[in-house]
């Protein structure tokens, strides 16, 4: 082969080799960090707080009834929490079903519907004899326990904190595959950081905060999709911690469609790329001047590439470039550096999945990862404006 061609291909090889390689490195050291994390004991509890779970909802009329019947199964004082749902553009049936139960409904209907806006809604109309507000999807389960062991965090002064949210079903090799997503990013994006004192990253549900503090801060989010985002990236502007409880249990509907799980992603891909643009000089400023790696952080966690979309990009540009290498006699160096980089990515997927997904149909639905790979890239490729639009999911009946 040509002398300028074989510099070519290196130069290219060179490049690839950063990009991947830091983006592995980031999340190995983070799923190394992770396997080291202990769930807190939690503080003596010297009162009983009043909590609001509020449970915004957008034509959710399959699911919000049973949701908000199990959201009142909690192993907490009644009378110190309840459970409002917000209901948007729900059909008049379900809200005379939800006007059975003892919970509260406040209706909402917007020309263009968000999450935000759902919130500052409810919380306009609500009283503030609150001190804790609990945000769920319309979903969503809580674990019997769930509030106890929210009210016993915010003993330790506590601003915001995420909760675990695991799989309520998995019963399709989708479902699976979503459930396993989430349990990596739980062991990176939550425990690992959670071991060095950096704050646990937020999802969208399964989180508490500081009722007042709140209700204050959701004034200022008007993001149409990624609310939980533009909050994180408040939060630790400001200097504020997010904690993580790994044992206080939510439980979410994994998606079951290959279209739901690529308008999901979608949509999640958009709003990350979003508040990369809008944070990275700002958190960069304030690692530097103010010492700020929360923040800076949670910048580079929105650059990252979604982890199934790493390892398919480690694994089909390895090989190819490992074959490449071989036919051109190249530098066995670059080899050698394929074939690590391959193999910490790898373990930093082993380290991050649970021992419970260990298992054959965990194995069975792994066959269904280079379809995962290529929606991922399909999601990816039309992420342009996703973030300025609604996009929603729509969520099934139970499938426990």
């Amino acid at each position: 082969m040509n002398f300028d061609y074989l510099i070519l291909l290196n130069i290219v090889q060179i490049i690839i080799l950063i990009g991947l390689g830091l983006s592995t490195l980031y999340i190995f050291l983070f799923s190394l960090f992770g396997l080291f994390y202990r769930q807190p004991r939690y503080p003596k509890v010297t009162r009983i707080r009043k909590i609001a779970v509020l449970i915004p909802g957008y034509k959710e009329d399959e699911v919000i009834v049973e949701v908000a019947s199990e959201a009142l199964n909690q192993n907490y004082p009644g009378e110190f929490f309840d459970v409002i749902i917000i209901a948007d553009s729900f059909l008049p049936e379900t809200i005379e079903q939800l006007k059975k139960l003892p919970i509260k409904i406040i209706k909402v209907s917007f020309e263009k519907s968000t999450k935000s806006k759902a919130l500052n809604k409810a919380m306009e109309e609500l009283d503030n004899s609150y001190e804790i507000a609990v945000i769920l999807d319309a979903d969503n389960v809580m674990a019997l326990d769930f509030l106890t062991k929210v009210n016993a965090a915010f003993e330790q002064n506590c601003i915001a904190l995420q909760g675990h949210r695991t799989a309520k079903n998995i019963n399709t090799s989708l479902a699976i595959l979503d459930a396993v997503s989430e349990e990596i990013n739980n062991h990176i994006f939550r425990k690992g950081h959670r071991v060095i004192g950096l704050s646990s990253a937020i999802i969208g549900s399964g989180m508490a905060f500081k009722y007042d503090f709140f209700k204050n801060l959701m004034l200022t989010v008007h993001a149409v999709g990624g609310f939980d985002k533009e909050i994180e990236l408040k939060l630790l502007k400001a200097g504020h911690t997010i904690f993580y409880l790994d044992d206080a249990i939510i439980y979410d509907e994994k998606v079951q469609k290959a279209e739901v799980f690529s308008n999901q992603r979608r949509r999640w891909l958009s709003a990350q790329l979003h508040y990369f643009r809008l944070s990275f000089l700002s958190a960069t400023k304030d690692l530097f001047l103010k010492g700020n790696v929360d923040y800076f952080d949670k910048a580079i966690q929105f650059i990252q590439p979604p982890r199934i979309l790493l390892l398919g990009e480690v694994i089909v540009l390895g090989f190819t470039f490992l074959a490449v290498n071989r036919a051109l006699e190249n530098y066995l160096i670059y080899s050698i550096i394929w074939v690590i980089l391959g193999a910490t990515c790898v373990l930093s997927f082993l380290f991050s999945v649970p021992r419970s997904y260990y298992n054959f149909s965990t194995i069975r639905a792994s066959l269904s990862l280079p379809k995962g790979m290529f929606m991922m890239l399909l999601s990816l490729l039309k992420i342009r404006g996703a973030n300025t639009i609604f996009i929603h999911t729509k969520h099934n009946a139970s499938s426990k």
